[in-house]
């Protein structure tokens, strides 16, 4: 292994290092309002930094998480610095990952006639990174506007085969399908080319297995929320990134009840992983598993590829805790229940 991959590893295993701790959450759970939990994160974490100007005693929350948002693309990013074979490949998935997110996001603003909404909540650091032009996104008021927003995008052909139905709604969940699909064929591709032996397996592991479950999830949601019949969820799976067969897949889609979804997942070799975690609810089971590979790569690959990822991942968990954190504390909600809504 060179320098540089060293310098990789130590790198971003310092920064985890930093994370907060046991003991931080505890101190945080304790905390009796917004502005005690923000005066914490200023002293004694390594959030200090990122939230050094923000005053504890007015604390907005979309304005809160675009800075840790900000701040997290930092951290990765001064990872993704160093020489690597695929660093610039994982900090152009994270963008397009980002992106997609927010492009999810106006489908569902422009689904409840609610766009005015969007800009409030864009993270301003994207735009640096972005091929989305976010004025005129932001100025799009109906999906003819919103396709020509994104017209000199790589976004545009896998939307523009989509149209409103005759009561104006989007197909928002096959559409979030068609284009997270595009990200994952953008990250086997790099994996494909850019890696081998070791190093290549346990990406494709990793991805796999985020994906199988993000299929298993998926499923679940379509059939509680959505009620579709099997040949409309069947419609709207890839398993192309998955380490769970088609025919799996179909006898999921095609299950009677939630209970036998689980009973199917749960005998793949992937899904056993399910009795290992602690969740609350079935939409809770993927970040949890994320988290779960993260942390175990973290600790114990040598790949500085799989070690950057398994950072992004952990980072991301960690911030959706502190968000979790601070609504649970502002709302009043009961020290027991916010601990349930962590990912650690």
């Amino acid at each position: 292994m060179s320098s540089t991959s060293y310098a990789v590893l130590a790198k971003a295993r310092a920064k985890y290092g930093n994370f907060l701790t046991d003991r931080d959450y505890s101190n945080i759970l304790a905390c009796q309002s917004v502005a005690e939990v923000m005066v914490y994160l200023k002293s004694h974490t390594h959030y200090a930094s990122v939230l050094s100007e923000v005053n504890e005693r007015d604390v907005h929350r979309g304005r809160l998480e675009l800075l840790l948002r900000q701040y997290l693309f930092n951290e990765f990013d001064s990872l993704c610095r160093y020489d690597s074979s695929v660093s610039s490949g994982f900090s152009q998935y994270y963008i397009e990952k980002t992106e997609v997110e927010q492009i999810i996001r106006f489908l569902i603003l422009l689904n409840s006639n609610s766009t005015e909404k969007f800009i409030f909540q864009f993270p301003a650091f994207l735009s640096k990174h972005s091929e989305l032009d976010v004025n005129k996104l932001a100025n799009a008021h109906d999906y003819d506007e919103f396709l020509s927003s994104l017209e000199k995008t790589s976004y545009y052909e896998v939307l523009r085969v989509f149209k409103p139905d005759e009561k104006g709604r989007l197909p928002v969940s096959d559409m979030e399908n068609k284009l997270y699909t595009r990200v994952f064929e953008h990250m086997f591709e790099l994996i494909d080319k850019k890696t081998v032996g070791k190093e290549h397996q346990e990406l494709l592991t990793l991805f796999r297995t985020i994906n199988d479950y993000g299929i298993f999830s998926r499923i679940l949601r379509l059939k509680k929320y959505y009620n579709l019949p099997p040949e409309v969820i069947k419609a709207n799976m890839n398993p192309a990134f998955s380490s769970l067969s088609p025919k799996l897949i179909n006898k999921m889609c095609e299950a009677q009840s939630s209970a036998e979804v689980f009973q199917i997942m749960q005998s793949t070799g992937s899904g056993r992983m399910i009795g290992k975690i602690g969740y609350n609810y079935a939409g809770d089971i993927s970040p949890r598993v994320q988290h779960r590979l993260a942390k175990k790569n973290i600790h114990f690959s040598n790949n500085p590829s799989v070690v950057m990822i398994s950072f992004m991942f952990l980072s991301e968990t960690e911030l959706m805790n502190v968000i979790s954190l601070i609504e649970g504390i502002r709302y009043q909600l009961d020290q027991k229940t916010i601990q349930s809504l962590l990912i650690r």
